[in-house]
């Protein structure tokens, strides 16, 4: 019998969780959590981590297993995933991966560069100087330390522009040289289905999503991590402008605001993330049932 990774991408508020416990409990399997955020145990109701009920229902891995305090990559993922899934494998036939990390789902399923450990040192230098710069200092450098990554690249993302100088200070080597772009060989089929919903629905989901996460208490969440806010962990959708807030830069109505809008931004990065790859079939999370029947007829056609 052949061994079926079942993943379960698209953005976030659309309904991934549930399709895949939903999905979990047919197959009768467990959940792989690819979710760069929920990973966190510091981080709760900022990520919409699964509810108690959720994760009492259905086993699942690397859901609130870290630390922010704790130095955490896509690599050092891919090498504990791979690990689980191939030990589920032991015990099923299909194993469920879910999530809207995009980094985190090609760390499974195609591998991810192998490249250096970066000295905390530089990282604490770098991180120091992006925050007492700007964003356009920190493009500035990566132009013209690696003109290579930087036409390809999301350099309005800070985090990655940071993660490509560190790479290129410890290493001595454009961060570009080390990304192969070559997919490792998996010992398992994978059988990809994307979720999207009609854009004004999935907007009104991340809308109403962000007024529950305040009224369930996201500031008193984001005020407790305040000794950790310059964790990179924290410099994220949901946080950052909380603490903008606490510290008096925004109003209340105006945190919310942001945070529904950066939101809705990085939902349309996460899709065109995902629509890269040829092999996945879209679906809206409420067609459960032509989902089943793709999903069946895919594990039958492998065997």
């Amino acid at each position: 019998m052949s061994k079926n990774l079942i993943v379960i991408g698209g953005p976030t508020a659309v309904g991934k969780t549930e399709l895949a416990i939903w999905l979990a409990r047919n197959l009768e399997t467990e959940i792989i959590s690819a979710d760069s955020r929920q990973i966190y145990r510091e981080m709760d109701i900022g990520v919409a981590r699964p509810s108690e009920e959720e994760l009492s229902a259905v086993k699942h891995h690397f859901i609130a297993t870290k630390s922010i305090r704790e130095y955490y990559n896509a690599s050092m993922f891919e090498n504990e995933a791979l690990e689980t899934i191939n030990n589920l494998f032991y015990k099923y036939d299909n194993v469920i991966v879910a999530g809207g990390s995009g980094l985190y789902i090609d760390a499974i399923i195609k591998g991810i560069d192998d490249i250096p450990t970066v000295l905390p040192q530089i990282r604490e230098q770098l991180a120091r100087w992006y925050k007492e710069t700007s964003l356009t200092h920190i493009q500035q450098l990566v132009q013209r330390l690696d003109p290579e990554y930087y036409a390809k690249a999301d350099v309005n993302n800070p985090m990655r522009l940071l993660k490509a100088l560190e790479v290129t200070i410890q290493s001595n080597r454009p961060y570009s040289s080390f990304l192969r772009g070559k997919s490792k060989k998996r010992p398992f089929n994978v059988i990809m289905i994307g979720l999207d919903r009609p854009r004004k629905e999935l907007y009104e989901r991340i809308n109403s999503r962000t007024v529950k996460m305040i009224e369930k208490g996201l500031i008193d969440e984001v005020k407790s991590l305040m000794p950790f806010r310059e964790s990179t962990a924290l410099k994220t959708v949901g946080y950052k402008e909380i603490f903008d807030y606490l510290d008096g830069i925004l109003t209340l109505e105006q945190a919310i605001d942001l945070i529904q809008r950066n939101t809705r931004k990085y939902a349309r990065r996460q899709l065109s993330w995902f629509r890269r790859y040829k092999n996945i079939a879209w679906f809206n999370p409420d067609e459960k049932e032509q989902i089943w029947e793709y999903l069946t007829k895919k594990i039958s056609k492998f065997g």
